[in-house]
């Protein structure tokens, strides 16, 4: 199933990784203690169930993941557990990711400074409104 152009022989390729191996090693978390703690907080699904880890991948399966606020979907193309290389990681993946939000669109949305509480009715309102959500 592996291609000469992947680097990987169907030889070296392991039986099985963990998730949040894996996608440490595809280049989607910096560091896989953080992989591991989106995992555990949830923010890591595999074929839509929040797993855990150490919950063991296999090619074809799609994992739903939040990164830096941003929604991810990827398709398992080749398991691996080794850091590679950004042109191999883009390899073992299908990256079936939305666009992101216009920059825009970002800097529009209002922001409250953290801890000052929930927001007014007012403030709520205005939010609906410019993310399309008003029922009027």
């Amino acid at each position: 199933m592996a291609s000469a152009s992947t680097n990987f022989p169907v030889s070296s390729q392991p039986a099985q990784a963990r998730v949040d191996s894996w996608v440490w090693a595809v280049r989607l978390f910096k560091t896989r203690s953080a992989a591991a703690a989106a995992c555990r907080a949830g923010h890591v699904r595999v074929n839509g169930v929040p797993v855990k880890p150490a919950h063991n991948l296999k090619p074809g399966d799609e994992i739903r993941m939040r990164v830096n606020g941003l929604e991810r979907i990827v398709i398992v193309e080749l398991l691996i557990t080794k850091r590679v290389g950004a042109p191999v990681a883009a390899q073992c993946m299908i990256d079936k990711s939305p666009p992101p939000p216009d920059p825009q669109l970002v800097a529009a949305m209002p922001r409250r400074d953290r801890g000052s509480g929930r927001p007014t009715k007012r403030e709520r309102r205005e939010t609906d409104r410019l993310l399309g959500r008003d029922d009027a």
